[in-house]
């Protein structure tokens, strides 16, 4: 689905369908810094009740944590945010456009029909 670390590939390599049209935008990063924050406090805040060991020890621990599991869980959440987009037929999945907003504010079709 990738043709880089976060670059989708113009079209699927195995089945042909086109994702050049997808749009992620900023969802992926927002649902891996909710997921990680709240392993990386959860278990922070545990650690903190039964052993209290000293801050720089917490930094040592936590801070390569949430990196490294940021930068893991972002290639698969954006991947599934593509998937449920295609299974919802959003953003040009359906075999029609999205709608634009027109001049005058309302919305109108993006093609003349």
């Amino acid at each position: 689905m990738y043709s880089g670390y976060l670059k989708v590939a113009p079209v699927c390599p195995d089945c042909g369908e086109e994702l050049h049209h997808q749009r992620a935008d900023d969802a992926p990063p927002y649902v891996v810094i909710f997921i990680v924050g709240h392993v990386v406090i959860s278990a922070l805040l545990a650690v903190e009740v039964a052993y209290h060991p000293p801050v720089w020890l917490h930094m040592a621990l936590w801070l390569p944590l949430t990196i490294i599991m940021s930068l893991a869980l972002l290639p698969p959440v954006k991947g599934a945010l593509i998937g449920m987009q295609w299974a919802l037929r959003m953003h040009g999945f359906g075999g029609e456009s999205d709608e634009l907003p027109s001049k005058d504010g309302g919305l109108s079709p993006a093609r003349p029909e």
